[in-house]
């Protein structure tokens, strides 16, 4: 079957319940323009009518996916955000993950409840470090991946490089669908090859992309006479490079991770925004199977269940809300069902299930398995917890990582203790830091992944809880997790290591060597204990 025939057969029917969910996160390395597509696509989907704006009950409120203060201020996604948002017929839940590899954990828990990824790339810079890592996040979980290649209206390198840097440093092979005509001060706008449609803008320079024209091809007059002579040259022969050169698109071997359509873009002028939404809407999975201890949970399963996999406090500074971002795996969730809380082993009733819209939110009535809702609770609910409709099972592969930044808080008024301890639970419960609490000594340790969690937390403690702190160094390097099949040796081994010995929030024992050389030595000494890098994140 050729691309252009693969890329347009329309569905028989219209799908509907969990079939109609598209469920996806956008990754990047920073800089890449992921949150300036994420509020192009929410504008394409229609859940914004401007940028920056979310359109609820009829008003514009100004609501960027970047809420956080320190993320407007350093235009930086440092939280994972949550939008829902309809287009013919099909419900997309876009998860916007941090950008910042000093937030990848947050990334990574995020990535376990989606089911494909577009994978931005800036056209001037290629394949990034972080952009490497997040992929990597997806190949272990076999996440299909569309990837963007954005500011192709800016001066960039050439699209075949760009093409075989991502076939060459991600493994994967790439079929060009849209295609830039022109780049940088050349740019007239984009080519979709699957549809036979030439998008451009009728300003022409600099303009934003306004415009659709359906050709017979790329030889049609009616599309060639509306390119500059030299542009249209160029193009002609990088189009037929492009589709005679690389893999025609095949659904089934995007789906399985092995091939990667590439549209070609400019998220900040609108360019192949339609055509992003499109590929996803078609071709991206609907809900997959997801791993429990009990086996693979399947979206058709009758009964509900659901997972949380990340909690956020405070997103309205008004009041010290906290909501748990839950993914639903199986089932019809329908507003006020109680669901079996598996780690409490108590009945929950979900009475005001949110849908999110940027900052904005709305109660929805049901839910199907792929859809993101958030749970309003003030702590029933944390990282990790695993919701069904009655069966006990509890879903796996939410990782904590161990810190690689340790610091001592300081608090600069003890008057406000109260305020720190409830700050230091509330932000350790989202996974923005881990905190420990030493076995001796009377202040609370916190472990980051990098240090600009640091300035994060010190700014929300700040803003949210309206107490000032401040770090010291202390002489740790990292944690480990400690445990022993014998109890009597890990208790002689947290005897004779109490002086670096701390407590996690679920009262773990946890070991906190000074050095690479004395976690080694310490595993030599002990080979009966597990010092363990990371820890799963369950219902238990």
């Amino acid at each position: 079957m050729s691309a252009a025939t693969d890329m347009t057969q329309a569905a028989s029917a219209v799908p509907t319940g969990y079939a109609a969910r598209r469920t996806f996160a956008i990754i990047s390395h920073p800089d890449a323009g992921k949150t300036t597509l994420t509020e192009k696509l929410l504008l394409a989907g229609g859940a914004i009518n401007m940028a920056g704006a979310v359109k609820a009950r009829g008003e514009n409120r100004r609501a960027r996916s970047d809420w956080m203060e320190i993320e407007q201020s350093r235009g930086i996604s440092v939280t994972s955000s949550v939008m829902t948002f309809e287009r013919e017929g099909i419900t997309f839940n876009l998860l916007d993950t941090p950008g910042h590899s000093d937030f990848s954990e947050d990334t990574y828990r995020t990535l376990t409840a989606v089911d494909s990824a577009i994978m931005v790339v800036d056209a001037a810079k290629g394949i990034e470090s972080q952009t490497r890592k997040l992929f990597e996040i997806c190949r272990l979980r076999d996440i299909p991946i569309i990837t963007f290649v954005n500011k192709v209206d800016r001066e960039g390198r050439s699209p075949f490089e760009v093409l075989d840097e991502i076939e060459e440093a991600l493994a994967l092979t790439v079929s060009p669908q849209v295609w830039p005509v022109g780049m940088g001060t050349d740019f007239q706008g984009c080519y979709d090859f699957a549809h036979d449609e030439f998008i451009y803008s009728k300003a022409r320079a600099n303009g934003p992309c306004d415009s659709l024209k359906k050709v017979e091809g790329l030889d049609d007059p009616a599309f060639t006479s509306m390119v500059a002579p030299h542009v249209m040259e160029r193009f002609a022969e990088e189009a037929e490079l492009a589709r005679e050169g690389y893999a025609s698109f095949d659904a089934d071997a995007y789906r399985q991770g092995h091939l990667t359509p590439v549209v070609f873009g400019s998220a900040l002028r609108d360019f192949s925004v339609d055509q992003l939404l499109r590929i996803v809407a078609r071709y991206a999975p609907p809900p997959r199977p997801q791993p429990s201890d009990k086996g693979p949970v399947a979206p058709t399963s009758d009964e509900v269940s659901a997972f949380v996999f990340k909690v956020q406090a405070n997103m309205d500074p008004n009041h010290r809300d906290r909501v748990a971002f839950v993914r639903f795996c199986s089932g019809h969730f329908k507003r006020g069902m109680k669901l079996n809380h598996v780690r409490s082993g108590k009945p929950l009733a979900v009475n005001n299930p949110i849908y999110f819209f940027a900052q904005e939110r709305a109660l929805t009535e049901e839910a199907f398995a792929g859809d993101v809702i958030g749970i309003p609770n003030h702590g029933t609910l944390r990282v990790g917890d695993t919701l069904t409709e009655g069966a006990s099972f509890r879903f796996t592969g939410l990782p904590s990582f161990a810190p690689e930044v340790m610091r001592r808080v300081r608090l600069e008024d003890t008057m406000r203790m109260k305020q720190l301890r409830r700050a230091l639970e509330d932000l350790a419960e989202e996974g923005l830091v881990q905190v420990f609490k030493p076995m001796f000594g009377s202040n609370w340790i916190v472990g980051v992944v990098g240090p600009l969690q640091l300035d994060v937390l010190a700014s929300r403690i700040r803003g949210e809880y309206k107490t000032d702190i401040g770090f010291e160094s202390v002489p740790f390097a990292t944690a480990r997790w400690i445990s022993s099949a014998d109890e009597r040796k890990l208790k002689d081994f947290i005897k004779d290591n109490s002086m670096s010995i701390a407590l996690d929030r679920d009262e773990r024992p946890v070991f906190l060597p000074k050095s690479d050389w004395e976690l080694r030595y310490a595993r030599e000494r002990n080979p009966d204990i597990a010092f363990d890098e990371t820890r799963e994140l369950v219902s238990v």
